[in-house]
């Protein structure tokens, strides 16, 4: 909004040009969305307190998590609430790099939205089910990779995606593939985010990392010098997400402030799934959906730890008649409390992993 009101006054003073300058508006968008979020955090957490709307706890969980039920959730309001007002305030809100990423946000913060209104209001204990919430993912991703096919956004083919560390190498998928490709990253980096929000900050905090990680990704991309010395495509427009990202950065650092333990709110299903989301359609508007194995490579391992424990428990189901187990517990942090970590110590120790994991993939930029 900023972008398009105040740069027409700059012949009334110059200082009004610096709402031209992406990286003016970025720490803006940043600071916004912390400020935002500090703001209407206690507020959202005393409604939620208001309506019961209380964390249901698994009994064959860690012992230490029986004292979290009640626990008001749904937080991830929060996020959205910070990410969504933020962008709007500071970004070209004509860029679809923009507007897609605020809708794929809002799209599965809603379908997290459903299904924690039903788990913790309506008192459904599945929620909305697995399948249906599936079918909200894919329904989004389909649609997308259909738009970018019929609508690019940039130059390079929109069925075109790059390697990390290769400048020469890409991959070009069929049309319909890429659809279907466009679906998978979606629906899985919103799953792994969701399956990783089981410790006290450990998700708001990994979602943070990735953001900030894709924000620089986004404005390197979106210049020209930038992009050709490191062998990137230049995607014109893209720095704009920039902005989205340090915002949707900034709005969970926010809600890190409230779901730091011991936390007064978890985010739900309504900010897990949106982070997840939101970070897999900026790594396809970005044509670095590879790339996203490496900035989120902890919230692939814990989505590998659950399918190894399932499928392997099935597995030895049908050939001992007893199932049996990889890890003590999946996803994967809660294997790390079985063998005796505190919880800080399992968060902390991942988010070390996230930064390193964020500094490998950055480092792919110039090892090319």
């Amino acid at each position: 909004m900023l972008y398009h009101l105040l740069p027409q006054f700059s012949d009334v003073h110059i200082v009004f040009n610096v709402f031209r300058y992406l990286t003016f508006r970025a720490a803006g968008a940043l600071v916004t969305s912390l400020l935002v979020a500090f703001l209407i955090g206690p507020a959202v957490i005393r409604w939620l307190t208001r309506l019961r709307v209380g964390q249901i706890v698994r009994s064959y969980g860690p012992e230490s998590h029986l004292s979290k039920a009640g626990t008001p959730t749904m937080g991830g309001l929060i996020i959205l609430g910070a990410t969504v007002s933020s962008t709007l305030l500071w970004a070209n809100l004509t860029n679809w790099f923009t507007v897609l990423a605020l809708v794929s946000l809002l799209w599965t913060g809603a379908i997290g939205f459903v299904d924690d209104y039903l788990k913790v209001v309506r008192k459904q204990s599945r929620g909305l089910v697995a399948r249906y919430k599936m079918v909200g993912q894919v329904t989004f991703g389909l649609a997308l990779g259909a738009f970018l096919l019929l609508q690019p956004i940039s130059p390079i083919p929109t069925t075109v995606t790059g390697l990390p560390f290769f400048s020469e190498w890409s991959v070009a998928f069929w049309a319909p593939a890429f659809v279907l490709f466009v679906a998978l990253v979606v629906s899985g980096s919103s799953n792994a985010v969701n399956l990783t929000d089981g410790l006290d900050g450990l998700a708001a905090g990994l979602a943070s990392i990735a953001a900030a990680t894709f924000g620089i990704l986004a404005y390197i991309m979106g210049r020209v010098d930038l992009s050709q010395y490191l062998g990137l495509f230049y995607l014109p427009g893209a720095g704009e997400l920039s902005i989205f990202a340090v915002a949707l950065a900034g709005g969970a650092l926010g809600f890190l402030w409230f779901n730091a333990h011991p936390a007064q709110v978890f985010m739900g299903d309504t900010g897990s799934l949106a982070l997840g989301g939101a970070l897999g359609v900026m790594a396809i508007l970005l044509k670095s959906e590879f790339l996203l194995v490496i900035v989120g490579g902890v919230f692939v391992m814990e989505a590998v730890s659950v399918i190894l424990q399932t499928s392997w428990f099935k597995y030895t189901s049908r050939r001992f008649g007893e199932g049996r187990r990889i890890f003590r517990m999946a996803p994967i942090h809660h294997h790390f409390e079985k063998l005796g970590w505190a919880e800080t110590q399992v968060v902390t120790r991942f988010w070390i992993l996230g930064v390193l994991c964020a500094m490998v993939a950055l480092s792919t930029l110039k090892i090319r």
